[in-house]
């Protein structure tokens, strides 16, 4: 029998929720479980939640929509739905359950970033390519997190025990805190190791992994030399190979990077504008500061005004 949320329960109704279907809680709230659904569950929201959205399917397959956009959900896809929107998700067609965590709660500010890549329109961040190493230690972070959130913040935060229908709500700061940690690891591990893209097809190997060398640390003093080194070419073969195959050599592949480096950090962080241009890589602060300009139409500073600023 499908399950109908189209209003939001109050907080009395929170603490006693068990496994009829996720309520949707204020946004200051953490709220979480797991479930196992059979065919005909669903949950439509015509006006969308006051807060965000996180499912992470761990088995069977479901269908999630938001605005416009739909996507499907199957095992280790992590798809987060932003609030404000109509949505709703149910047992895809054809499955014969869905099983899956699901988190509502207000996201840290730092979030955004490495969700950024994964935008599918509508509010919709469909992480669909988490490396298969890192699920179990995502299911560890959704048990501690459902053990945290129910912790009174005297003694020790209860065991991590088995959760399926049982909601866990963090009232007390500490509990929420914990909570949202044990849920930025979660989106740290998926959207990190994600790809948002296919590779190109007929990408050599090396070159991939020379780009992947720029992008995990675009601030390490990289040359064409030492990224040569690290994939077992020459230098003149791999500069050659990697401006073939991605249209730009690869110390431009590394300021384009390290300018995306410095962007994120101006927007979610407070460190001083030339910390910045140090952490991305840049010697020289007047080099920094032009270069950015060049890339986004704004020094640093006024990057960092319009943008962003310290979390929190």
């Amino acid at each position: 029998m499908p399950v109908r949320a189209d209003r939001l329960p109050d907080t009395a109704e929170l603490g006693g929720a068990t496994g009829a279907g996720d309520p949707a809680p204020p946004p200051g709230l953490v709220v979480l479980g797991h479930f196992d659904q059979a065919p005909g569950y669903g949950v439509s929201r015509p006006h969308g939640s006051p807060s965000w959205l996180f499912t992470w399917t761990t088995g069977g397959r479901g269908h999630l929509w938001q605005g416009g956009v739909r996507t499907s959900a199957g095992a280790g896809d992590l798809v987060v739905l932003a609030p404000g929107v109509p949505h709703g998700y149910e047992v895809e067609a054809g499955a014969r359950n869905w099983r899956f965590w699901w988190v509502h709660c207000r996201p840290r500010p730092s979030w955004t970033a490495w969700l950024r890549p994964f935008d599918a329109g509508a509010g919709v961040y469909a992480v669909t390519s988490a490396p298969a190493g890192v699920h179990d230690r995502v299911g560890t972070a959704f048990r501690r997190m459902h053990a945290d959130a129910r912790w009174t913040g005297t003694g020790a935060p209860p065991d991590a025990t088995s959760p399926d229908g049982q909601v866990a709500v963090a009232h007390g700061s500490p509990a929420r805190e914990l909570a949202l940690s044990a849920l930025e690891e979660i989106v740290l591990l998926t959207a990190a190791g994600a790809r948002p893209t296919a590779p190109r097809p007929g990408l050599d190997a090396r070159i991939r992994r020379a780009q992947e060398l720029i992008d995990a640390d675009p601030g390490a003093p990289h040359t064409v030399r030492s990224l040569a080194r690290e994939v077992a070419l020459s230098p003149s073969r791999f500069a050659h190979l990697f401006s073939r195959q991605l249209g730009r050599p690869p110390m431009r592949a590394l300021r384009e990077a390290r300018l995306r480096h410095a962007a994120q950090l101006l927007e979610n962080t407070d460190l001083p504008v030339q910390r910045v241009g140090a952490a991305s890589g840049f010697v020289s602060p007047f080099h920094f500061n032009r270069a950015f300009r060049g890339r986004y139409g704004a020094p640093p500073g006024a990057y960092r005004q319009t943008h962003g600023g310290p979390p929190g």
